[in-house]
C-alpha cells in the first residue's frame, strides 16, 4: 500500500502540542476527542500510513494524569445506531470500548448518557453498566441549544445536568462515535466546576476535518461523506479569519457552539483564552502528510466506499433519501464516479458473463482477481481462494481444498444446521483452508498470503451476509457490494 502519511512524525508533533495545550491549565483541563480515539479505520484509508491507535499511543504517554468518560447519546441507544466500521451497536461499543482501554492501563471513570428525554432503552442501559458497577451519569436535552445563551449557562440548562465526578488533572471526553454529545459534556462541566471554584481548561483534539487542509479537499470532503448521516457541514472557520485573516476549515457543530464555549470561558476567566473554533485544536495531522496525491486518491475511494454503503442501508430502510444525495454531491465535488472503483466493472462483468453473484478483488500490484458462484462456494469464498492461489502463485486450475472435504461441511450445514445455503460462507472456507493446510503444503502456502489482503480493495455484485462482511473487516480488505439481494425474498 502506498503511503501518503508521516504516522512517526505525527506522533511526535501531535504529543508535543497536547503537552503544550495542557500546561496553560494548571488545574483541570477536559480534552475532548473526535472521532474513534481507539481503532481509528476512517483516518487509516484516507491518511494511508496512519496508524489506527495513533491516538491511544498518544494517550498512553500521559499515564496517570488522565482519566477517560465515554459519552454515548440516549437517542444513538434507542435507535440501535450501529458503527459501521465494526458493526455493533454503539451501547456496545461502550463495553468494548472500556475493555480496551483497560487492557492498555487506561483508566476508564464513568460512562455519561446525553440527550437523554425519558428513552427506556437508554434506563436499561444505565442499569446494566451500573449492575457492572460502572459509574453513570445523565445530561439532559435543553430547550434552545445551542443559541440561548442565558438558558444553557444557567441551573436550568447545563445546571440540571449530572457533575461528573473525576479524580484526574486531564479528562479524555471519548465516545463511539460522532454526535455522541461530547463538546457539550465538557461544556457542562467547565459549568459546574466554576460553581465549585474549581479552574478548568477546555481543548479539542479532532483529527477531521484537517484545518490547513483546503475547504474541499478530498480528505476533508471524504470526512463529510462518513457523517454524512449527522448532516455535517464543513465550513470556512469565520471567527479564525475575523481574528487572524487567515482561512481554516471547521465544521458546523463546533462554529455554532463557539459563542456557548466563548461566553463559558468569560463567565470562568474573565476573558477567553480562545479567539476560534479553531484555535480549541491541537490537531497536527494537515502537518504530517508525506504525499498529497496518495491521499487525496486514498480520499476519493473512501467516498465511493461511503456512497456504496449508504445505498446498502437505503434498501434496507436504515438510510434517507438526503443521505445519498449528499454523498452524491460530494462524490461530484471530489470528482469521482463507482466507475473510478476498479473492482466495480469487475465483479459486474463476471457476474453477466456467469448470470450468477460475483466479486472482484484488487491487490496492490494493480491485477484484479474474481471469483464466481459456484455447487460448492459462494461469490466472496471463490474469491477468497482465487486471490490467495494467485498470491501464493498457484495454479488456479490445483485444489487446495479437496471437493470431498466440502461435501461433509455442506451436509452439515443443510441436514443439521438446517440452512438453505449449502455454499460455504469465507469463514467456513477459511477453516477449510487451514484444515488442509495441516497436510497440503499448497493449503498451506495460501493460508500464509492471508497478511497480503490487508488494505486491498473487494467489490461485490449482491449485497454480503453479515458474517462474510465480518471476515473482510477482520482481513482488513475494503469491500463494497452492490445494493442487491442475492435472492427475491422478501425477509432477508
Amino acid at each position: 500500500m502506498k503511503i501518503g502519511f508521516d504516522n512517526k512524525k505525527y506522533l511526535t508533533m501531535q504529543s508535543e502540542h497536547i503537552r503544550q495545550r495542557i500546561n496553560q491549565f494548571d488545574n483541570k483541563l477536559y480534552l475532548e476527542f473526535g472521532g474513534k480515539l481507539f481503532d481509528d479505520y476512517h483516518a487509516s484509508r484516507v491518511l494511508p500510513g496512519f496508524d489506527p491507535d495513533s491516538k491511544l499511543r498518544l494517550l498512553e504517554q500521559l499515564g496517570s494524569q488522565a482519566e477517560i468518560v465515554i459519552v454515548i447519546s440516549a437517542k444513538d441507544i434507542e435507535k440501535n445506531k450501529v458503527r459501521g466500521d465494526l458493526g455493533i451497536t454503539y451501547d456496545l461499543d461502550v463495553l468494548r470500548l472500556m475493555d480496551s482501554f483497560r487492557d492498555n492501563g487506561l483508566y476508564v471513570g464513568s460512562v455519561v448518557i446525553t440527550q437523554y428525554s425519558g428513552q427506556e432503552s437508554a434506563l436499561l442501559f444505565k442499569n446494566r453498566l451500573e449492575n457492572l458497577s460502572i459509574p453513570v451519569y445523565m445530561h439532559y436535552n435543553i430547550n434552545g441549544y445551542p443559541s440561548n445563551i442565558p438558558l444553557i449557562i444557567s441551573d436550568e440548562g447545563y445546571g440540571k445536568n449530572d457533575y461528573i465526578e473525576t479524580t484526574r488533572p486531564l479528562v479524555i471526553i471519548t465516545a463511539p462515535g460522532p454526535g455522541s454529545g461530547k463538546m457539550a459534556t465538557c461544556l457542562s462541566q467547565l459549568y459546574h466546576e466554576h460553581k465549585r471554584g474549581i479552574h478548568a481548561g477546555y481543548a479539542k483534539f479532532e483529527t477531521f476535518p484537517i484545518w490547513n487542509l483546503p475547504l474541499k479537499h478530498p480528505i476533508n470532503l471524504a470526512y463529510e461523506a462518513a457523517t454524512a448521516d449527522l448532516n455535517d457541514v464543513n465550513m470556512i472557520d469565520p471567527f479564525h479569519l475575523e481574528a487572524y485573516g487567515i482561512t481554516t476549515v471547521n465544521y458546523n457543530r463546533d462554529v455554532e457552539i463557539f459563542p456557548v464555549l466563548n461566553t463559558i470561558f468569560e463567565k470562568i476567566y474573565g476573558k477567553s483564552p480562545y479567539k476560534s473554533p479553531t484555535d480549541m485544536g491541537v490537531n497536527m495531522a494537515g502537518n504530517c502528510i508525506c504525499d498529497d496525491k496518495v491521499c487525496r486518491e486514498a480520499s476519493r475511494q473512501e467516498i465511493v466506499r461511503r456512497y456504496f454503503a449508504a445505498l446498502n442501508r437505503l434498501l434496507e430502510g436504515t438510510c434517507s433519501e438526503e443521505e445519498i444525495q449528499k454523498l452524491e454531491l460530494l462524490m461530484n465535488q471530489a470528482n469521482v464516479t463507482v466507475q473510478d472503483r476498479r473492482v466495480v466493472g469487475k465483479a459486474l462483468e463476471r457476474a453477466r458473463e456467469t448470470h450468477a453473484p460475483a466479486a472482484a478483488l484488487e491487490l496492490d500490484d494493480g491485477r484484479i482477481i474474481t471469483g464466481k458462484t459456484s455447487n460448492l462456494l459462494g461469490a466472496s469464498a471463490a474469491l477468497l481462494l482465487n486471490v490467495l492461489k494467485e498470491l501464493a502463485g498457484i495454479d488456479h486450475g490445483l485444489h487446495v481444498i479437496s471437493p470431498e472435504s466440502i461435501e461433509p461441511i455442506q451436509k452439515l450445514k443443510v441436514d443439521y444446521l438446517k440452512s438453505k445455503n449449502p455454499r460455504l460462507h469465507t469463514d467456513e472456507v477459511l477453516i477449510a483452508l487451514s484444515t488442509s493446510a495441516a497436510g497440503n503444503p499448497d493449503a498451506r502456502k495460501a493460508l500464509e498470503q492471508l497478511p497480503k489482503l490487508k488494505g486491498c480493495q473487494a467489490h461485490t455484485s449482491v449485497m454480503l451476509s453479515d458474517v462474510d462482511i465480518k471476515i473482510f473487516k477482520k482481513l482488513d480488505v475494503q469491500i463494497t457490494s452492490e445494493a442487491v439481494y442475492e435472492t427475491d425474498h422478501i425477509y432477508h
